[in-house]
């Protein structure tokens, strides 16, 4: 129920405020406004002052919203409101009407990224896990444990990292730019400290997925080598491991943090033989050893070892929190930064350069929209923010059906003196519509996908 209500709820908001932008600057042209809908189809709720005045409508279909302008193109319009019709405004102003609704978006992902700045949100702290082996953050120098303190382009100018997923965003970054990324690092107290160089450049990525990650290298942030809850009658159980207990070594091999756990408790099952592993841990003060037999599961064509233990502690967390101002610039900059990522990925899947897979539909943005309210507001603010922006963007590409579409016939209006012709608008929104709907099934597709684990 949290998620259908926080999907609602979401939609609601971005589509009110989007067509909200239409309206107000359509209003402030002198169009008369005839209905503004949140949704499609069958009217709920109407709410109209006068006969004379605009009608504020919800319908039952919420994927969507539209504001109705008084136009001769769409039927008879009286002589006396012919200065009222949307076709009747110079170009400047139709121009601005259809510009108003995505940057009402970009503007509301400003306000939103900003709230979340300034409420704050507690986000693991960057300490490094070991990295990945033969990767970029491995050459580089990376070790388990590592605190990333700052980071440069050019190793003159630093600023300040506040947490793993400031990193994260960093690494995106530099790798779709093309771009080395220098990092001052040191303990986990903060002595020792020394820079390095991340050369994501020669990557040559596209996209960063799962797969360029793990050539990256960065994952998770440092978690202690210290066991979780063990599930009973589980392998970790049934062998003697306990919650609490310090993992020293596993076959022999020094244990630094719980990732390599992970790995070495999976790869024990790559033959698809149970064997015994050798546990050294500590336990109030007492080193023991102790045999560990996994069982051995099917993961699509592989097999994989499991003991059925949460193999670590919660990484450290920091509250990440900006003053009025600086939460202000940093929310512009990360609006900027994700409407500029949107399109470069809306690019590559168009030239194939990124996966389609990438596109994603209603049923992940109701996942996400879920997860994130239960996190916490600043979370649900951060995440309304990359709706918004997508939002914005998406309605700003060149497609008939969409604002952009429109403003690309005024920026032919413009350079011609003359309207598109009748017989082009229709050809042109008979493509839109075949497009989008490509599109639409596209998302709901990878939406199921995913939810079926296909992705």
């Amino acid at each position: 129920m949290t998620t259908v209500l926080a999907f609602i709820f979401t939609l609601g908001v971005l589509i009110v405020v989007h067509e909200y932008g239409h309206y107000r600057v359509a209003v402030a042209c002198g169009v008369k406004v005839l209905r503004f809908s949140v949704g499609f189809g069958r009217v709920l709720w109407r709410r109209q002052a006068t006969p004379q005045s605009t009608e504020f409508v919800v319908s039952a279909l919420p994927l969507g919203g539209y504001v109705r302008m008084l136009d001769e193109r769409e039927g008879p319009v009286a002589p006396e409101e012919a200065h009222l019709a949307f076709n009747r405004k110079t170009l400047a102003q139709r121009t601005a009407i259809v510009a108003a609704g995505p940057l009402a978006n970009l503007i509301l992902a400003v306000l939103l990224y900003a709230g979340a700045n300034w409420i704050g949100m507690d986000e693991p702290k960057a300490l490094m896990a070991a990295p990945v082996t033969g990767s970029v953050a491995e050459r580089a120098g990376l070790r388990a444990g590592d605190w990333a303190r700052a980071w440069s382009d050019d190793g003159m100018e630093w600023q300040d990292l506040r947490s793993m997923n400031d990193l994260h965003w960093q690494v995106t970054q530099s790798v779709l730019h093309g771009t080395p990324l220098h990092l001052m690092v040191s303990d986990a107290q903060g002595h020792g400290q020394r820079r390095l160089v991340l050369d994501l450049q020669a990557l040559g990525a596209r996209e960063v997925d799962a797969a360029m990650k793990k050539r990256i290298g960065i994952g998770a942030p440092f978690s202690e080598p210290v066991l979780g809850e063990t599930k009973p009658g589980g392998p970790a159980a049934r062998a003697g491991l306990r919650a609490g207990d310090r993992v020293l070594s596993i076959d022999g091999e020094a244990i630094a943090e719980s990732g390599r756990i992970r790995e070495l408790i999976r790869a024990s099952g790559a033959d698809g033989a149970a064997r015994a592993m050798a546990w050294r841990v500590e336990r109030a003060g007492q080193v023991l050893e102790i045999a560990v037999t996994p069982n051995i599961v099917s993961e699509g064509t592989r097999t994989v070892g499991r003991i059925e233990v949460y193999p670590g502690q919660p990484p450290a967390m920091i509250k990440v929190r900006y003053g009025v101002i600086e939460g202000l610039a940093r929310a512009v900059s990360r609006t900027w930064d994700m409407s500029a990522l949107t399109l470069r990925m809306l690019g590559k899947m168009l030239v194939g350069e990124a996966s389609l897979k990438n596109l994603s539909g209603p049923l992940t943005i109701a996942d996400y929209a879920g997860q994130s309210v239960q996190l916490g507001l600043a979370y649900y603010l951060g995440f309304l923010a990359v709706v918004s922006v997508s939002l914005g963007v998406l309605n700003l590409l060149p497609l008939p059906m969409l604002d952009g579409g429109h403003l690309m016939y005024y920026l032919f209006e413009g350079v011609t003196g003359r309207p598109v012709s009748e017989l082009w608008l229709e050809r042109l929104q008979r493509g839109g519509v075949a497009i989008m709907l490509m599109m639409m099934s596209l998302a709901l597709y990878n939406d199921v996908a995913r939810l079926l684990g296909l992705h």
